[in-house]
């Protein structure tokens, strides 16, 4: 059998426990039919695996990866050091700083060892969906559609949800 390639994005999380937060971001390439992986790799626990893998699916089409890890959170950092494709960072808040130390563990990359990264927690799972969407949209015509039109809805909730309790005088 061909072994086919096909365009995806890789979500790789560092604990099982991140898992919670990053169906949201799961949750999100599905409703707009990208296709996806989803693994738990951790950075310091497993990097054989982590590096076996950033291979393995570049071999099979991933387009993007998405990296959730909490504490120290060096996965996003070891997936781009084995790979020239794009890769978010999503912080998890995992420990009695609130997030914060993966924060600073994933935004400060040295030069030429590019993360994106987003917020903490849901919010940056989501974000991180859809900035691998706009990644694959500059290819993808009918991918960017999708995300036109998400735009414009977004715009009318907002419009909707205000009438609902605005007061102007």
């Amino acid at each position: 059998m061909e072994n086919r390639k096909f365009d995806f994005v890789s979500i790789v999380m560092g604990s099982k426990s991140d898992y919670t937060i990053m169906k949201n971001s799961s949750d999100t390439l599905v409703k707009f039919g990208v296709k996806f992986e989803l693994i738990v790799s951790s950075a310091h626990r497993s990097p054989e695996r982590t590096k076996s893998y950033i291979r393995e699916a570049e071999n099979k089409g991933a387009k993007v990866f998405i990296a959730a890890a909490g504490m120290a959170a060096h996965l996003a950092g070891a997936i781009a050091s084995v790979t020239t494709k794009p890769v978010i960072g999503v912080p998890m808040d995992a420990s009695s700083l609130g997030g914060n130390d993966a924060l600073l563990s994933t935004v400060q990359m040295p030069g030429g060892m590019p993360v994106a990264t987003v917020a903490i927690g849901k919010a940056g799972a989501v974000n991180a969906a859809y900035l691998a969407m706009q990644i694959l949209a500059l290819n993808d015509s009918e991918l960017a559609e999708k995300l036109r039109e998400d735009r414009i809805l977004q715009s009318k909730k907002v419009e909707a949800d205000s009438r609902e309790i605005e007061v102007i005088l």
